[in-house]
């Protein structure tokens, strides 16, 4: 009995083989996470493996599980803070946001909707350039205050969050098309809208935006397509509105070109109002020549007739004698 040497407990193997488990276990709820925050995160699960497997704070669990306490409770205690940590770190850095001030460069989201409403060409464009009106038919745009002719102040709701942007017209031809950007602290955009005549009283609008988000919450919303869904329904509200209302509208008639106004809205007016003098002045010059072509007509039949009469009338003297 006295030879007999009773075998220690390797500590260091069985800490090595916690900490395989508790590497594995970290790995798969890590995982889970990443999947749910997105395509971007799928690299945090393995550089929070690498972590785990190269020990770090796996000890200190370990320690605790060996002292009594549960494997759920010392998982929680050491690794809570430090999984929430890297997560959000690794995600910041996978959106821009983790160093500095993030610019409007990386990836965009792209939007392109397509339209038909049952009002002239000339209608359906108007009510797009009434800007302060969004807010009364749209559940997105809160409010709209324009600065002059090229620029605007748009306050915005995107789900819980609101937004606010000023937005610059780069291009804008009536009837035609507006092109436009906009600068906001959350994100940027690029936008064309463009109007096509179906019928007399069918037009299509074409939507297409690119929108740049800025930030670590801004950008996991693009992830969710909240800003698209959200624009995608105020479109739909904007072809309602104008559909059922009965309302002539007053639009913006001016034109701009290269980011400058080259046609005011005055201006515009004015030309509209020569044109249709110089229309009507036309419509009553062809209607007076259309009656002075009568008058002549109606005389070379008068004429015509004198002179069938007399030759009828020589004609009858002729065969008397």
């Amino acid at each position: 009995m006295a030879g007999k040497q009773t075998k220690q407990p390797d500590v260091g193997a069985g800490l090595g083989g916690l900490g395989e488990a508790l590497s594995g276990f970290v790995g798969s709820q890590v995982e889970r996470l990443a999947e749910k925050a997105g395509d971007k995160l799928t690299d945090v699960t393995d550089q929070l493996t690498d972590v785990a497997d190269n020990g770090g704070s796996l000890l200190k669990v370990g320690s605790r599980i060996l002292g009594g306490e549960s494997p759920v409770k010392a998982f929680l205690s050491e690794k809570a803070k430090g999984i929430k940590d890297s997560v959000v770190d690794k995600a910041k850095e996978a959106f821009g946001g983790g160093k500095g001030k993030s610019g409007s460069t990386g990836k965009s989201m792209n939007i392109i909707e397509v339209l038909d409403v049952g009002v002239p060409l000339r209608t359906a464009y108007d009510y797009w350039t009434q800007y302060e009106e969004f807010s009364s038919f749209t559940k997105g745009v809160h409010g709209v205050s324009k600065s002059d002719e090229m620029t605007s102040d748009w306050k915005v709701k995107v789900g819980p969050s609101s937004r606010s942007f000023k937005a610059t017209v780069q291009e804008q031809i009536p009837d035609d098309r507006i092109v436009w950007t906009s600068e906001g602290a959350k994100g940027s955009t690029k936008g064309a809208v463009s109007f096509h005549e179906l019928a007399p009283t069918l037009t299509r609008i074409v939507l297409v935006v690119e929108y740049f988000p800025s930030g670590f919450f801004e950008k996991t919303g693009n992830l969710w397509r909240a800003q698209g869904r959200r624009m995608r329904l105020d479109f739909k509200h904007f072809q309602r509105y104008v559909t059922l209302t009965e309302e002539e509208p007053e639009g913006w008639r001016g034109e701009i070109r290269d980011g400058e106004v080259v046609v005011s809205h005055e201006e515009a007016l004015e030309e509209e109002e020569e044109e249709e003098a110089a229309q009507d002045e036309d419509a009553e010059n062809d209607d007076e020549y259309e009656a002075a072509d009568d008058e002549d007509g109606n005389t070379e039949d008068e004429e015509e007739d004198i002179d069938q009469d007399e030759w009828e009338d020589e004609a009858d003297e002729d065969r008397e004698e």
